[in-house]
């Protein structure tokens, strides 16, 4: 039987995880990305080849999108797409944490099909493919539903409850929680061990695209901040954002934003 998309990318996952754990988040050596774009360690470049090489190889059909490559846009002529980020929350395996994780996502005609988020420090393997549900592990998962938004845990870095996004310059009452990788906080808010999570500022794709499928296969729904779909294989693979969780959760913060919010918020 022919290997599927999924398959493929849990297959892949791991052998990113074995390549990322033989290094020490400490000791493995760092480089500051030009213009702020942040740090990246061997470790990222190393498991970046291994599934440059193993993906595209195995569906030569597919365009590619990574964080640690240099996109030359061919990918936009392509149906599919592989769409990747070879370790997510970078800054955290350099400080020698267990919460960074491997996003690897396909996306057809901008919408993710087959999506993995992988932390090997603390074996965790979120995965979906459209249509099938979203699993941890091989156990299904599904998204929280609490009564209000006033009762739920939002992840969310604390600029983003500045008051200029905000209608009224108000943010709404919830108890609010950090992790640093993007696709972490996808993952368990799909896993519902969180209610929402919400990132205002402009989103690379390679963060988003796994936890959007993931997410929505639980039960959930994953939009930008204006409320609007998903797409993916963008010529400027960038989002506007990302509110996410059960319907009561992302009504809620979607109402309470202001639409014509400009304020730039971090994480």
């Amino acid at each position: 039987m022919p290997e599927t998309d999924l398959d493929l990318l849990i297959r892949a996952a791991h052998e990113a995880g074995r390549i990322a754990t033989r290094y020490s988040g400490r000791e493995a050596q760092r480089w500051d990305k030009p213009d702020g774009a942040g740090p990246v360690t061997e470790a990222d470049l190393a498991v970046n080849a291994m599934l440059e090489q193993m993906l595209p190889t195995a569906r030569p059909g597919y365009g590619w999108l990574s964080e640690e490559t240099e996109d030359s846009g061919a990918r936009l002529d392509r149906d599919r797409v592989f769409i990747v980020d070879p370790i997510d929350g970078t800054r955290s395996f350099a400080d020698g944490s267990r919460t960074w994780a491997h996003a690897l996502a396909v996306a057809e005609r901008g919408v993710v099909t087959a999506a993995v988020i992988y932390l090997p420090m603390r074996d965790l393997l979120f995965s979906a493919a459209a249509g099938g549900g979203a699993f941890l592990n091989g156990d299904p998962i599904q998204v929280s539903a609490p009564a209000d938004l006033a009762q739920a845990h939002i992840l969310a870095a604390r600029p983003n409850l500045l008051p200029e996004h905000w209608i009224g310059r108000t943010p709404p009452v919830f108890q609010r929680d950090y992790r640093p990788s993007l696709a972490y906080r996808l993952a368990l808010v799909a896993q519902g061990r969180f209610d929402g999570m919400l990132t205002l500022r402009p989103s690379w794709e390679w963060d988003i695209a796994a936890g959007d499928l993931i997410l929505r296969e639980a039960g959930g729904l994953c939009t930008d901040r204006f409320g609007a779909p998903l797409r993916f294989n963008n010529a400027r693979p960038r989002l506007a954002g990302v509110i996410a969780g059960g319907n009561t959760v992302h009504g809620g913060l979607a109402a309470a934003l202001d639409p014509a919010g400009l304020g730039i918020a971090s994480h």
